[in-house]
This record gives structure tokens, sequence and C-alpha cells, in this order.
């Protein structure tokens, strides 16, 4: 196979070292050997590393994303502007029944002399900047729910069914019964009074709900699992002020990316922490939406295109995604509720849902790539793209109902 990079390196990452092994021109003309060296993993020994790549001028370093032990060799290479790349160790497996670390920094670098490996999209340090505090608070909000979810199941043992009226614990009028109850107020019909708003229409319910055995040890439980809910609040509240400072240079992405149905300000920043608004890493909006895990695998053999399911993303990303489709296909008169009903009738909810995410990526490549403002076509597009379908399906539906159909062209 052709040599691409006369001199490269492989390495292979642990927590504490890393093997690095460099191919180079052997003695004789078309010879290669390869020289394996163990390193450290602390900043001293990652610059002696850099050092000895450096000097040997290298062309191409590749090394595995290894959970998060890659992240300190890539970003000081990074900073002396080394030729290094980053690779998904699921493209780069060896033979099965042969691995070591020295084999897999060795095979690493063989790979990396014919270029046979694609680069993992690294964003830009203001983005991974960004995509820290994202990631920080979909955490957050996720310890969040679980601890409701606790409060919700410790209340059953102490008779409150409070979750069973209220809509969520989440709600105020919810706070204000189970700030009251750790307080000691264990009449239920002054619990309920504290509901405020559409509540108030429950409050009957609310007294059966609210009549229980809460005793001393329950107010102290649920204390302690609200004064961690509040700590965690606090913490959404502070990475929300950090997350808007941090988007200040791409507020104009944000603001173009809000126009697309189903994307509100929380899940554009989402997908500005996760893709960046440079797009000229991706070639096209299809790559995108490969990466991202929103369109199927290819599984053709013998001429017949065999079913398959979507390849793993980006969880983030795809997360975001989910959460705008949700929101775009409740917008009954929008063209991605249209294509989400004509979809789900053939296909099903679940494969329609993801299609209605591969086109909102698409919308967004082409905001962010070109610029271009969202069009929204409209519930009728379909209808409009092929009326005489349209109608053809209209007359067979009535039929199909007991009546008889004649058309007149309107005036």
């Amino acid at each position: 196979m052709e040599i691409v990079h006369e001199l490269g390196a492989g390495i292979d990452i642990s927590k504490r070292d890393a093997k690095v092994a460099v191919r180079k021109p052997g003695h004789r003309r078309g010879t290669y050997r390869t020289e394996v060296k163990t390193f450290g993993a602390t900043t001293a020994q990652i610059r002696e590393l850099i050092g000895y790549l450096d000097a040997d001028k290298v062309s191409v370093i590749v090394m595995e994303a290894t959970s998060d032990y890659w992240k300190p060799f890539y970003f000081l290479m990074e900073e002396e502007q080394l030729p290094v790349i980053l690779v998904n160790a699921k493209r780069a497996r060896n033979i099965p029944g042969r691995k070591s670390d020295v084999i897999d920094a060795t095979w690493l670098a063989e790979l990396a002399a014919h270029n046979l490996l694609a680069a993992s999209f690294i964003p830009p340090e203001p983005i991974r900047h960004l995509r820290d505090l994202t990631r920080a608070r979909s955490a957050v909000v996720h310890d969040r729910t679980k601890l409701y979810q606790k409060l919700e199941k410790f209340l059953e043992s102490s008779g409150i069914k409070l979750s069973s009226v209220a809509s969520s614990l989440t709600g105020v009028s919810s706070r204000h019964m189970l700030d009251a109850l750790v307080a000691g107020e264990r009449d239920p019909q002054i619990l309920a009074d504290l509901s405020i708003r559409s509540m108030r229409r429950k409050i009957p319910e609310v007294v059966d709900a609210l009549e229980g055995r809460f005793t001393d040890h329950h107010a102290a439980m649920v204390k302690l699992h609200l004064h961690h809910i509040d700590t965690l609040n606090e913490q959404l509240q502070m990475l929300d002020q950090m997350i808007t400072e941090a988007m200040a240079p791409f507020d104009q992405a944000c603001q173009a990316l809000e126009t697309v149905p189903g994307v509100g300000k929380q899940t554009a920043q989402v997908i500005i922490a996760e893709v960046g608004v440079d797009m000229t890493v991706f070639a096209d909006a299809a790559h995108l939406a490969s990466w991202a895990g929103v369109c199927p695998g290819q599984n053709e053999s013998a001429g017949r295109q065999r079913s398959s399911h979507t390849r793993g993303g980006n969880v983030y990303l795809r997360a975001a995604l989910g959460t705008a489709a949700l929101a775009a296909i409740k917008h009954k008169e929008s063209f991605l509720a249209a294509r989400y009903r004509r979809l789900y009738l053939r296909r099903g909810g679940s494969r329609a849902l993801v299609a209605i995410e591969h086109t909102i990526i698409v919308a967004i490549w082409h905001l962010l790539a070109n610029g271009e403002v969202f069009k929204e076509l409209g519930p009728d597009y379909y209808d409009q793209l092929n009326k005489d379908r349209a109608k053809s399906r209209a007359v067979k539906e009535l039929e199909r109902l007991g009546y008889e159909v004649h058309l007149d062209s309107a005036a």
C-alpha cells in the first residue's frame, strides 16, 4: 500500500504512561523499522515526549481516544503545533488475539503511515470550555431529577400522596406544602390552603393526599432532600450565568438556531457547544448528520439493502436534537409536524422522530455554514408538492367511509 507518511508515530495511552511507536525508514531502501519507547503521563514527561517526537521530525502522530487520558497528551501537543490527530478506538482495532500496549502503538503507527485513519472532531478551546459548562449543567439537572424521584418515593413511606395530585413536586405549591411539613405543620386543611393558582381547584383532593403519618423522622429526611435540591438549583444558576458569558462570542449563531422550530435557547447552546460554529470541519450536512448519529448505517449485501439501526453518535447532541424534535412536532401547523405525521403512518413513531432530528441537524448545518435563514415550508408542503396524489388520497379515504365523491374545480 502507498506510504503517505515516511515518519509517523502511534501512541497507546493509559492512565500512568504511554507507549510511543515511531515508524522510520530502514537502512535499506523500501524497508521500515519501528522504535518503541515508554513515557510517563505527567506534564513534565509529556513535554519530554514532545521533544523526542519533534527531534525525529515526525509528520503525523496518532493516538486513540482512551477515556480522558488522551487529553493532556493531545492538548500539550496541540499547543506545540505538532501534527497530532485523535482517532476513534473502534476504527483502529488490531487483529483479535494480538493485544498488548506495544502492539497497539505499533499498529497505530502502521495505520498512520498509510493514512488509513480519519481524525476525530476536536473543537477549538472556546467551544471546549462551553462544552464543559453545558455538560456539567446536564449532569446537575440529571442529579436533581433523581433527587426529586427519591423524595417522591420517600414520601410514600409516610402516606403523603402529594405527587398523585400535583403534576410535579417541583411546583411552587408543592414546595410550600413540603416546607410547612418540615416546619411542623400537620393539618391537611392548612397545608392544602397553601396551594396557589390552578392548584387551588384541587384542594379537596390535596387534603386527602396530605392525610398520612408524617413524623419528625420524615421531616428530617425531607429537609435533607430539599436542602440538596436547593444546592443543585444554586449550582444551576451559577452554570447558567457562566454559560451566558461563554456564549457571548456566539450570540448571533445562537439566535439563528433559535429560529428553527423546537430549538430553544438551552438547546441552541448545547448544539453550539457540541458542534461549534465552524462547519468547514464537516464536508456537508450529511457528514454532520452521520457524526451526530441521526441517520442509519449502511448494510448492503448481494445488491440488497438491509435494515440497519442508527450508529452511535454524540450522546449530548442526540439528546438536544431529541428535545428539539419533540417540541417541534407539537406545533401542528408546521412543516416538521406534517413530516412527522406523514412518516409516522408508514415507519412508526421512533423512526419518524429520528427523521425529524435529521431534518433539524441538516437545517442547522445550512444555517451555520451558509448563513441561510430557516424557511418554514408550512403544513401543506407535501400536498402542494403533489396535488394529484393528495386529491387521490382524499377521495379514496372518503370512498372508504362510504361516500360517493364527485369533484368540481373551484372558480
